[in-house]
């Protein structure tokens, strides 16, 4: 990749980790791209270099949260062994939490945005990890493999409450 590729590739990233931590810190609706450009030092209108709108910015900003959480996720399922994979998959979304937790808010907010794009990017994200752990519990011989993944899901939208609110009692379980 030649320098000037390798550069816009890196302003990419700068500007969709400042627009996840902008939209995390004060919602989507209320950020501005003038908000998202001063927090990754750039011009506002370098931002549409990238993104025609702020809300292709916010699809690109949930496409990076659920591609972590999908690679983490495939990593355990590929690597644990059967009575490890639950403990696992919960050590690995806690990594998440600790890590990355204004792609958690970030996603929390999508859930309420109303424009159907948005809503098909929560879908798919929400869908390919269910598919994905329903696939490992049936795989790993986890008994009731469909209940044990809604409840492995519910129990990762109360952690992401917790966080939310501060309220770490929430997801001692």
């Amino acid at each position: 990749m030649a320098k000037n590729e390798t550069t816009m590739v890196n302003r990419k990233s700068d500007i969709i980790s400042a627009a996840i931590a902008v939209f995390a810190e004060i919602g989507y609706y209320r950020a501005t791209t003038a908000q998202v450009a001063e927090r990754a030092q750039i011009s506002q209108p370098y931002i549409f270099k990238f993104f025609a709108t702020k809300e292709a910015l916010l699809l690109t900003a949930l496409e990076v949260s659920w591609t972590r959480v999908v690679d983490s996720f495939r990593k355990v399922v590929e690597s644990a062994v059967p009575e490890q994979l639950e403990s696992g998959l919960i050590e690995a979304y806690e990594e998440i939490l600790a890590t990355y937790q204004n792609e958690v808010l970030l996603q929390m907010q999508a859930q309420t945005i109303r424009e159907a794009s948005i809503q098909e990017a929560m879908r798919n994200g929400y869908g390919e990890v269910r598919q994905m752990v329903l696939e490992a519990f049936r795989a790993a011989g986890i008994p009731n493999a469909e209940e044990r993944t809604m409840l492995f899901l519910a129990r990762g939208l109360l952690c992401n409450i917790s966080v939310a609110l501060a309220m770490p009692e929430l997801k001692e379980f």
